[in-house]
């Protein structure tokens, strides 16, 4: 009861064994397990951020339409600008970050809920999304031509394509994978979007349980008069942390918009909520102060199993919708029996 984490865990095993009766064979295997893994890892960089802000008491509603504002800022970089990716990058982290800034700001100074405020941002960045998109293309909410402008970039497998694929060239040589007719295996390699998961749930991790800083988050989440007596600076630790959501989203839009060469103002379309439920999945209290970033790792793991492994049963996808709800009620009504188990709330 102790460790927030351990109901995400008990859901991937249960999830698991779920589809071990029920799906084919074939979703277990190597590429299988990389086809649900990859949405896993998109979502579960934006969980992961999302958790640590709830961890700090708030919310941020406009991490889905962030991912379509940095996409709209990262392609007009490379392809209207032709700017490299060593430029381009960090310039979209940067509007970004100071996207989440101005959240965090209006939040602080204001007194205004998070729900609030960045419910309005949902709408003002897939508006701005879809304004700039059409300004920048002649009319069209969608901007291609990524892929060519990014071509030959030294920085472009950093964010795009498969890890480690000399390796799996290597395994299919040796039959230890399977391989297909021209030779080549069935898996490429590790797609890079799972190794940025894996980093960041790490590092996450590791701020929130070895740093000052992750101690910071609990307290101000927890307690923000008592954090703020005590010496912490709360109001730092909450824009910061929206900073994270918005460079988290960034970072997602930057690798789906260079995998798919291309963006539209519609991408990253209910991801907020899909964001919010993998963090309360994973055993982040509504009420701040109590949650975990690998509870967030396994709550992705969970959607990801869900999304991709529907197609290998005979069940319709739609279930998906209905998964969604129950977990997110399940998940609220757990956490809410453990928040009165550690306070001693009746």
């Amino acid at each position: 009861m102790k460790r927030p984490e351990l109901g995400a865990m008990g859901g991937v095993v249960l999830v698991t064994i779920f589809f071990l009766i029920t799906a084919s064979p074939a979703m277990f295997t190597l590429p299988g397990i990389m086809n649900f893994l990859t949405p896993a890892a998109q979502l579960g960089i934006l969980g992961i951020a999302a958790a640590m802000l709830m961890i700090g008491g708030e919310f941020d509603l406009s991490i889905g339409s962030m991912v379509a504002f940095a996409g709209m800022i990262f392609g007009v970089l490379v392809v209207n600008m032709g700017l490299p990716l060593i430029f381009a990058i960090p310039l979209t982290m940067g509007f970004s970050a100071a996207m989440g800034a101005l959240n965090g700001a209006i939040v602080i100074r204001t007194g205004l809920p998070s729900f609030i405020v960045t419910l309005a941002f949902l709408f003002i960045l897939r508006g701005a999304s879809l304004v700039g998109l059409k300004m920048f293309t002649g009319g069209s909410t969608q901007l291609r031509g990524v892929r060519e402008a990014v071509s030959g970039d030294w920085l472009a497998p950093v964010f795009s394509g498969d890890a480690f694929g000399g390796l799996f060239r290597w395994m299919a040589e040796m039959g230890w994978i399977g391989k297909l007719r021209s030779g080549a295996p069935t898996v490429p390699g590790v797609p890079v979007e799972i190794l940025w998961f894996i980093a960041f749930a790490l590092v996450a991790t590791w701020v929130l349980l070895r740093t000052p800083a992750g101690n910071w988050i609990f307290a101000t989440g927890g307690d923000r008069n008592a954090a703020q007596n005590s010496g912490v600076p709360v109001r730092r630790v909450k824009i910061s942390l929206f900073m994270l959501t918005a460079c988290a989203a960034a970072l997602v839009a930057i690798i789906t918009v260079i995998d798919s060469g291309s963006t539209d103002a519609r991408r990253g379309f209910m991801k907020e909520f899909e964001a919010i439920i993998t963090a309360v999945i994973g055993g982040c209290l509504l009420t701040g102060g109590y949650g975990s970033a690998i509870g967030a790792f396994f709550g992705a793991i969970i959607f990801g199993m869900v999304t991709i492994g529907l197609t290998y049963t005979g069940f319709d996808q739609d279930w998906f919708q209905v998964f969604l709800g129950g977990m997110l009620l399940l998940a609220v009504v757990f956490n809410n029996a453990i928040r009165k188990r550690v306070t001693g709330e009746r």
